[in-house]
């Protein structure tokens, strides 16, 4: 038996890539066309923009809720965000949730110590960049980071929350992303996260400047491994 995964999707195209991520890899752990059982739930995404816009954190926590209670009355036996952003939320989330979950920064952060890397750079949205998401997680590992400047924040929200989320990929999109990438290695990191749940869908270790951590990908493999109880042996 697997425990049944819930996911707590905000926006389309990384809650995509996340349930896909589990669906296609399922077969590895448990054999060919096998997954564990996986639900979603999605608000309308103008819902956490307008939260998130207005700076209302008890907003963004009562969305996930929503999501949260309603996964629970269908069967999940845990939950899992694949969006960084509305993780600004996740304390006031955790206490009151039906469910446990899986944090995204601390699946990222295992995944950097395991590898070995010790100053993170943190793309996403300017939302998340501003955030302690990442700082708070990585700190408490003993892990550095280093965050883009406003400047850059501002443009890499532009290209995520005008193109990636509306599902345009372009090579000005990839380029914005690179160069703030190459920016980072220059202030001494040696791995990126990729802490939006679409960035992976135009950057990897092929194009990237420095090894990326790939938030959606790795809370995918995270929520597969705990659905299968491999990460309790």
């Amino acid at each position: 038996m697997t425990r049944h995964i819930g996911i707590v999707a905000c926006s389309a195209e990384g809650a995509a890539l996340c349930y896909r991520t589990i669906c296609v890899e399922g077969a590895g752990v448990l054999g060919p066309h096998a997954h564990p059982e996986v639900s979603m739930h999605t608000p309308s995404l103008a819902d956490y923009v307008a939260c998130l816009d207005a700076g209302d954190r008890e907003g963004v926590a009562a969305l996930m809720l929503a999501s949260a209670e309603k996964l629970a009355r269908i069967g999940a036996d845990f939950l899992i965000c694949p969006d960084n952003t509305i993780h600004q939320a996740f304390e006031l989330v955790a206490p009151r949730s039906p469910l446990p979950w899986l944090h995204i920064a601390e699946v990222v952060a295992d995944a950097a110590i395991a590898r070995g890397f010790r100053r993170l750079g943190i793309t996403g949205t300017k939302w998340l960049v501003d955030s302690e998401v990442y700082p708070n997680t990585l700190s408490a590992r003993g892990l550095e980071f280093a965050r883009p400047t406003t400047a850059e924040r501002i443009e890499m929200d532009r290209v995520i929350m005008d193109e990636l989320v509306q599902s345009r990929f372009t090579p000005e999109g990839v380029a914005c992303f690179q160069q703030n990438i190459e920016r980072l290695k220059g202030r001494g990191c040696d791995a990126v996260v990729l802490a939006c749940a679409e960035i992976p869908l135009i950057i990897d270790d092929a194009n990237s400047p420095l090894p990326p951590l790939d938030s959606t990908r790795l809370l995918a493999r995270a929520a597969l491994r705990h659905a299968c109880g491999s990460d309790e042996e």
